[in-house]
């Protein structure tokens, strides 16, 4: 089950609501929403993948993902969180026949280093997760004190995993350079569980989600998704749970955030500059570059976030492309909502 809605707002001038960064070739020639779906293909076939998008991107996703049966694209009417998408998952693969198949949920937007390993990982969680019938997370092994993530703290060993002894918030670099030196994984958002085990624990601990499940087991999306409040899974399900159980993972996972986050994952040439498309770079080093329809030459600068497609050119830092949602609030509106 892959979240794919969105826009991606860091990502902005290339990312539109029209065209959110999960349908942008980022990290690759395709699309990340393609990459996704390509590297689960060999655990999991295209009859047994679903896509949860939202209503006005449903066409669109369709039609990169023609190999997929057109009602396993699950178009949200609203975006409700993660809880909301999950349990509307889980419902429909009850609805189908299967409440004790086990669930494999990631996102759309993420890079990930090692694809073998990546399914390797999956599948030692879906083994914890039919045995022990508990709601598996995987952490990641990090690779740096990262401060844009959330962390997850292993408590007990249990089987083959570990208790999730607490969830932690996004911390300062500063906590995070503790928490990693404690042992502390970061929360990746790849859940693993039966159908029937996730719908259980909703019905248990989420009053936000919960009473709307009726409409999720008849069905009814629409209404569903009017009348559930909008909550994330963490929150609204995992903090709540004792059934929560985490293995590390080690694969070169990375949440693909922000145009500074492509210097991590893409490729890059001697001098360290990440790029894509027509791109000529003369004494620069460690720059970003995204280049569509045109060519961009580059001298003499560094650390620079430089995007451009028809009819517009984003020139940032690194360092401040994060910030773009801050920029986006003060641009002329001809200028920010440009096709």
């Amino acid at each position: 089950m892959i979240l794919a809605g969105g826009v991606g707002s860091r990502f902005w001038p290339l990312s539109t609501p029209r065209r959110p960064k999960q349908l942008l070739p980022l990290v690759s020639d395709a699309p990340l929403l393609a990459d996704t779906v390509g590297r689960l293909a060999a655990l999991i076939p295209a009859e047994r993948t679903l896509i949860v998008t939202s209503s006005s991107l449903a066409a669109s996703v369709r039609a990169m993902l023609g190999q997929l049966p057109a009602e396993n694209v699950i178009a949200e009417p609203r975006a409700a969180g993660t809880a909301p998408a999950l349990a509307w998952a889980a419902a429909t693969i009850s609805r189908r026949g299967a409440p004790e198949d086990v669930m494999i949920c990631v996102h759309a937007d993420w890079a990930i280093g090692d694809d073998a390993e990546f399914r390797a990982t999956l599948a030692r969680a879906t083994e914890v997760a039919e045995s022990q019938r508990s709601l598996v997370t995987v952490g990641v092994v990090p690779a740096r004190p990262d401060p844009g993530f959330g962390y997850i703290e292993p408590g007990e060993v249990l089987a083959s995993a570990r208790r999730v002894k607490r969830f932690a918030e996004k911390p300062n670099r500063e906590t995070a350079a503790r928490m990693v030196a404690s042992g502390y994984l970061w929360n990746s958002g790849i859940f693993v569980w039966r159908a029937i085990d996730f719908l259980s624990e909703v019905r248990a601990h989420s009053p936000e989600v919960a009473p709307s499940l009726p409409l999720a087991e008849s069905g009814d999306i629409d209404r569903f998704f009017s009348e559930v409040t909008p909550i994330s899974v963490d929150e609204g399900v995992l903090e709540r749970s004792a059934r929560g159980l985490v293995i590390p993972g080690d694969f070169g996972w990375d949440d693909v955030g922000s145009w500074a986050a492509l210097h991590r994952v893409r490729r890059r040439d001697e001098l360290g500059n990440a790029t894509f498309g027509d791109v000529h770079s003369v004494s620069a080093s460690n720059n970003v570059v995204h280049a569509e329809g045109g060519s961009v030459v580059l001298y003499g600068v560094d650390d620079l976030v430089v995007v451009s497609r028809a009819g517009m050119t984003l020139v940032t830092t690194r360092e401040r492309a994060a910030e773009l949602k801050l920029l986006l609030e003060v641009l002329p509106k001809n200028v920010r909502e440009r096709p």
